[in-house]
């Protein structure tokens, strides 16, 4: 884990991601990277030397119209003195049976994003914390050139003019192995997903051609691509 602290010290210092006196908000899908963008801001409040606040926000989808267990995350909060607050919806219900959805995560995606946004405000917080890492940058910026034709990427810190609110990515420097093995080794819970459609999805098929040609014709090409989002300032970076 100390490896991840240091890798998000650096990403909050480069983009000015936290201030003294935030209350951050921070987005808990239950999934080892939103659980440990959580715990790394958590144990960062001991010796960063920046005063903020934090509150845990999930949204539980209903997937197969049943409610997900987050009571292990939620102790944890407990332990760390953080309020856990979920949103119980029927999103799940919506996009799978009433509309049927052909592209469900992109829908999926956008209205996890609005109830998270609400959310946060309801919570009193200015600023919102999500778990993405590299290699979903790298991802996003694949996807978007290939399924789009643009050039593009999720920006580090995202100002929200509408709802006053920041949106920014701690876990920018780690790659979801970092993510992994740091999440494995301390312990930390994780909620599997009930998606129907968890692990089928565009992004899934964006992630296995970057392993296959990792391992096969182009070793190192994921930390070159993200290099050049930064290098090249794309979408703010």
């Amino acid at each position: 884990m100390q490896a991840i602290l240091g890798m998000m010290r650096k990403a909050i210092t480069d983009y000015d991601m936290i201030r003294d006196g935030d209350r951050i908000a921070v987005g808990v899908s239950g999934g080892k990277d939103s659980v440990a963008a959580l715990a790394g801001l958590h144990r960062l409040r001991a010796f960063i030397g920046i005063d903020y606040s934090l509150t845990a926000l999930t949204i539980d989808p209903g997937f197969g119209g049943e409610p997900a267990d987050y009571s292990a995350v939620t102790a944890l909060c407990g332990e760390w003195g953080i309020e856990h607050i979920i949103r119980r919806s029927d999103l799940g219900e919506i996009i799978f049976h009433q509309r049927r959805e052909s592209n469900p995560c992109s829908l999926c995606a956008r209205m996890r994003r609005g109830m998270l946004h609400d959310m946060t405000r309801a919570a009193g917080c200015s600023k919102l914390a999500l778990g993405h890492h590299s290699d979903d940058a790298v991802e996003t910026f694949l996807m978007n050139l290939v399924h789009e034709g643009r050039i593009g990427c999720f920006q580090p810190v995202t100002y929200l003019s509408r709802k006053e609110l920041t949106m920014f990515r701690p876990l920018l420097y780690a790659t979801e192995g970092d993510v992994a093995r740091a999440v494995r080794r301390e312990g930390l819970p994780v909620v599997k997903s009930a998606c129907p459609v968890d692990g089928a999805t565009a992004r899934e098929d964006t992630k296995q051609w970057l392993k296959t040609m990792e391992k096969t014709a182009c070793p190192g090409i994921t930390k070159r691509i993200f290099g050049a989002i930064r290098r090249g300032h794309i979408s703010g970076w």
